[in-house]
């Protein structure tokens, strides 16, 4: 069925375009053009009018673990490791298969209201199986957002049991669920080890190698703490860019989160070997992890993209707003005003992150996946409207965010999500802590 997505303007990637529309078949946008014209042209299409609203490409959350979302607000104000203890290790034996699911229904409902289209969750609760990495999958399926599922692979000692495997269990069990899902519409997996700090060098090699057979890329924590730092000095002599390059892992797979605390010599061994990283401002001010060096890593060939991490180290879970802070951050850092401009943060959240990802999402032109937000041009967050996109950058508020398209299917409407209700979200994350409360206390 041909649909026709028509509003006061529609945002391709150089401007705002007045007047123009979208066809939407089969899950795809087929053509982008004034209003009248593709009218004309395909006179026997479902028609939909959005009178005072923005058509814009939906955004990428690069990077997000969506359990915990179910934490937020827990062990807030404390320092990396005893948040750690606190939010994540205390509540880790209570998250079962019910529990993961009702956190990724939280995640991605919350998510899609904020005009996320696509998510990429790093997941690491496998509790010995694939049947929480499943949870995960159907609440996304159920809500209807795109998922890159980055199937955590995870060795450390110190860490809770559930999050652990043997290498050879998680590259089975991630091979498994990749081939599972392989050609689905709405579903990607891609390996995931942890980090140099919870995976083995066996581990990250492996995740590398079965990145290499699925041909896809591989997700992995660099650097986010200056503790990890030190330890892969203390235990391999090297500082984590030269560590991962000397396993060989060094890329054009590899998609590295956060890389906060890289020195020079690093940023110039990242040229030209075409990694990309999942940034998360946000993230690492509540956590006072440190500030990652983005106009050097850009300089260097990186790619940037932009996530939220997990909701109970942000704790909102909007790309807009990620867009927002990494601009602001660095310009205060530098005391630059100049040093990243909202043309480039704006292309973090939507275009590089579909790009990183491999996945035609996060841009509106012919072939691109057909995942697109209206925004309320009458909202009180974008006025003045001439100065459109700046607002959209830097002032956007949730509420003006009305309508939310994925692969062709309205799953925001008028601000209310059209698959799972709200009221039911909230109802089963209640329930859920309520039986928490009397198990814990």
């Amino acid at each position: 069925m041909q649909r026709l997505f028509m509003a006061d303007y529609v945002y391709t990637g150089e401007a705002f375009h007045p007047d123009f529309a979208l066809l939407v078949e089969g899950g795809y946008v087929r053509e982008i053009g004034p209003a009248a014209a593709l009218s004309a042209k395909y006179m026997a299409a479902e028609t939909i009018q959005w009178k005072g609203k923005a058509i814009v490409p939906g955004t990428v959350n690069a990077h997000n673990h969506s359990f915990q979302s179910l934490l937020r607000g827990i062990a807030v104000d404390r320092p990396f490791l005893e948040w750690r203890e606190q939010a994540l290790y205390r509540y880790t034996p209570y998250l079962d298969e019910d529990a993961i699911y009702t956190g990724a229904l939280l995640a991605f409902g919350e998510m899609l209201r904020y005009g996320v289209t696509t998510v990429c969750d790093f997941f690491y609760v496998h509790n010995g199986g694939t049947a929480q990495d499943e949870a995960v999958i159907r609440a996304a399926n159920d809500l209807g957002i795109r998922l890159v599922f980055a199937r955590t692979m995870y060795d450390w000692i110190g860490a809770p049991a559930s999050y652990r495997e043997t290498v050879n269990q998680a590259v089975d069990r991630t091979r498994e669920l990749a081939k599972k899902y392989q050609g689905h519409e709405m579903v990607t997996v891609h390996p995931a080890p942890h980090s140099p700090h919870a995976a083995s060098p066996e581990m990250i090699k492996a995740g590398h190698r079965l990145a290499q057979e699925l041909e896809t890329p591989f997700h992995i924590h660099v650097a986010e703490e200056m503790f990890e730092v030190e330890e892969t000095l203390r235990d391999y002599g090297k500082r984590p860019i030269h560590y991962l390059d000397s396993l060989g892992v060094l890329d054009e797979r590899m998609i590295a989160v956060h890389l906060v605390w890289l020195d020079n010599s690093e940023i110039a061994l990242l040229n030209g070997r075409g990694c990309s990283l999942a940034y998360c401002p946000s993230s690492n001010m509540f956590l006072a992890d440190g500030v990652t060096r983005i106009p050097e890593l850009i300089q260097s060939g990186v790619t940037v993209a932009l996530g939220t991490d997990g909701g109970c180290s942000n704790n909102r879970i909007s790309v807009f707003e990620e867009m927002r802070m990494c601009s602001l951050l660095q310009k205060v850092v530098r005391l630059d005003g100049t040093c990243i401009t909202a043309g480039q943060v704006y292309k973090m959240g939507t275009k590089n992150g579909g790009s990183m990802l491999r996945l035609p999402v996060g841009v509106l032109e012919a072939g691109a996946c057909a995942d697109f937000l209206a925004l309320d041009t009458n909202d009180l967050s974008l006025a003045p409207r001439w100065e459109l996109f700046a607002n959209m950058v830097y002032a956007l508020q949730p509420n003006a965010i009305s309508h939310v398209v994925v692969a062709g299917k309205i799953v925001v409407n008028d601000g209310v999500l059209t698959t799972v209700s709200q009221n039911a979200i909230i109802r089963r994350v209640d329930g859920l802590i309520d039986t928490w409360s009397n198990l814990i206390f």
